[in-house]
């Protein structure tokens, strides 16, 4: 960890006068949430475990017709804990130990969705170009992981989203980065591919991936419908739009990002999902410097280096009407817990009216013909400028 890395927005902002902080919040982050209590046991487990545990509550408006459907949303950001250049089985046993210090922290708060953060199962080193030893890490979906998360899920009755390197043996053992849905009873209810690859800065995922081919699907669980947009998939509207689409609930956005790249776009682009698509979005990124045996190099110019740079943390949940949690730490491992009730979604889409008077048919028709070879943009051009 850099000294000179901000513990986080929250701090900064808990340096205003009383008065002014909650009035920051407000214009920053929306509809404060109350604060939940953490029992005492969960408190000391994450104490002695060095990491954060926070677990807000939104308000939900009664309805007369509709119970309310509330869910407890968790999700869970970690740094790595052996080097890089330690043995691949230690790495990975490493980690294994911690996430399942924090799974249990999260039953004992009563999380009923928990998701982890994207690739957990190793550092992320795609942006070294080196098959090996990374490769290594790849499983089957119904691998180590998720048979070691399978009985946690059954344990806390909890739906467990588990983002692996997957390797498909059927398919001439393709990889993939692949999200596994593990449902509360330890079974497989199904799994999502990432969509889209980046091609910027250090991450050079094509390199280890291919572009998924599973769509855009919504798993239905006992406690809500649930989709996962992969890292980069944030930055495009559509992969958004296409989950909500298909009437997910809760899209949690597993992810791996560092500051210098996209850090004054995390606050705003799960907010602006959220919002769009009148569902609640998790953003949960991993956090810490990961350093590389060897340097690398990549597209922008700069000297060989042999790290991405700061993962800046900053998970948080938004809801449909725009609102926000406080964020986990830039610098420390965490668990953010959210109660939310899922009726919000109806509400603020009766509100708002977005899903109605979308034109949907127009854009199906500009897009059709987008794809086609002979293509012209719609551009009516000023006579005076020929």
């Amino acid at each position: 960890m850099a000294k000179t890395e901000t513990e986080s927005l929250e701090a900064i902002l808990a340096k205003l006068p009383k008065a002014d902080q909650a009035e920051a919040h407000r214009i920053l982050y929306g509809v404060l949430p109350k604060t939940l209590e953490i029992p005492a046991k969960t408190a000391a487990r994450a104490k002695d475990g060095g990491f954060d545990v926070a677990a807000y509550g939104f308000g939900s408006t009664p309805e007369q017709k509709r119970a309310p459907r509330i869910t407890r949303i968790g999700v869970i950001q970690n740094a790595v804990v052996k080097p890089t250049d330690a043995p691949v089985q230690e790495q990975y046993d490493a980690i294994a130990d911690r996430i399942e210090t924090m799974v249990h922290a999260a039953g004992e708060l009563g999380v009923n969705i928990l998701c982890l953060q994207e690739a957990w199962t190793m550092p992320f080193a795609f942006c070294t170009r080196e098959k090996t030893p990374w490769v290594e890490f790849a499983e089957p979906i119904d691998g180590p992981s998720t048979q070691r998360l399978a009985v946690l899920a059954r344990k806390y009755n909890m739906v467990i989203v588990s983002s692996i390197l997957e390797r498909d043996d059927a398919h001439g053992e393709t990889l993939h980065n692949t999200a596994v849905v593990i449902g509360n009873h330890g079974n497989i209810i199904g799994s999502h591919r990432k969509n889209h690859i980046p091609r910027v800065g250090d991450f050079n995922e094509s390199t280890y991936y291919m572009e998924g081919n599973t769509g855009h699907p919504v798993f239905a669980t006992q406690f809500g419908k649930v989709a996962i947009n992969i890292c980069y998939g944030r930055h495009h509207p559509l992969n958004w739009f296409m989950f909500g689409m298909n009437g997910a609930e809760i899209v949690f956005n597993p992810s791996a990002t560092v500051g210098a790249l996209s850090e004054p776009l995390w606050p705003i682009e799960a907010r602006c999902a959220a919002i769009a698509n009148s569902y609640f979005v998790a953003g949960i990124n991993r956090i810490g410097t990961e350093t590389f045996p060897n340097a690398f190099t990549s597209g922008d110019g700069k000297p060989a280096h042999k790290d991405f740079g700061h993962f800046y943390g900053s998970s948080y949940v938004a809801t449909p009407d725009g609102s926000r949690t406080p964020g986990l730490s830039r610098i420390r491992d965490g668990l953010l817990v959210t109660e939310v009730d899922l009726n919000q979604c109806r509400q603020v889409r009766d509100k708002w009216g977005l899903q109605m008077t979308g034109r949907h048919e127009l854009y199906a028709e500009a897009l059709t013909n987008l794809v086609k070879p002979d293509f012209q943009p719609q551009v009516i051009k000023d006579t005076h400028l020929e």
